[in-house]
């Protein structure tokens, strides 16, 4: 017989266990860019688009030392500031957005990083998804960072259906209390590069196997998920996996 849809109430329940068991999965979450204040952080995350944290890593401490204020990015010489990112991709676009971004500071807000969305999606090189990782983790005020492993990873469980990032962000924000937002972000990115990988995830040692309407998307035996297991808490993921569910229905749609 055709499953019933799922009702809002119980996706709502649904979530939330997900999110608790993500919580035991990843105690110590947080922002994979090295940063330590408003500014390094903003500059750190436009440099992140179409690049891998690690790369952002190896480039920002020199980069953080040659530049300190808003009003030095606003002031760099475009050349120099290019060679110092060249390295991360669209080198040129992310000088712009990093020299406009230092300029607007210094215009509108006395060379301080603001700490409303509203004020921050104004700023070259912000959207909501620079925004939030800046709320969230400079000034601790929850938001939803939606990339694309978040992306990825809510429609896989079948969250939302919507593709737009901002209603994305809304949709997931109805299930989620707003406190966890900001940990949520990072549980999800950490799952989906860790775990649930686009091509293959690792659903035969997967947390979530019991919740996940896409299970069974990668290989379920466990021998051969684990090999797919990525990441320093490895470990802790392999000895809490739990033991495949006994009956699942197929994932619908493949790759999602």
């Amino acid at each position: 017989m055709p499953q019933e849809p799922e009702s809002h109430l119980a996706l709502v329940r649904r979530a939330r266990r997900m999110n608790r068991t993500l919580a035991t999965a990843f105690p110590h979450v947080y922002c994979e860019l090295d940063f330590t204040n408003p500014l390094e952080l903003s500059v750190a995350t436009i440099l992140s688009a179409q690049c891998t944290d690690v790369r952002v890593n190896q480039v920002t401490p020199a980069l953080f030392d040659r530049y300190r204020s808003a009003a030095d990015y606003a002031g760099a010489e475009r050349a120099e500031l290019e060679e110092y990112i060249r390295s991360t991709g669209f080198y040129r676009n992310k000088a712009t957005s990093i020299m406009g971004l230092g300029q607007a500071l210094v215009d509108r807000f006395d060379g301080e990083v603001p700490r409303r969305m509203k004020d921050l999606v104004t700023l070259p090189g912000f959207g909501r998804k620079t925004a939030n990782v800046v709320l969230g983790n400079a000034f601790d005020v929850p938001g939803i960072t939606v990339d694309t492993h978040f992306s990825r990873l809510v429609h896989r469980w079948e969250w939302t259906q919507e593709n737009d990032p901002v209603k994305i962000e809304h949709a997931v924000g109805e299930l989620i209390p707003r406190k966890e937002w900001t940990l949520l972000s990072h549980r999800v990115i950490f799952h989906g590069r860790r775990v649930c990988h686009a091509r293959k995830p690792a659903c035969g040692v997967c947390v979530l196997a019991k919740d996940c309407p896409a299970y069974g998307t990668g290989p379920v035996d466990p021998a051969e998920a684990a090999d797919l297991v990525k990441g320093p808490e490895r470990e802790h993921l392999l000895e809490i996996a739990p033991p495949p569910p006994r009956r699942r229905r197929a994932a619908s749609g493949g790759i999602r």
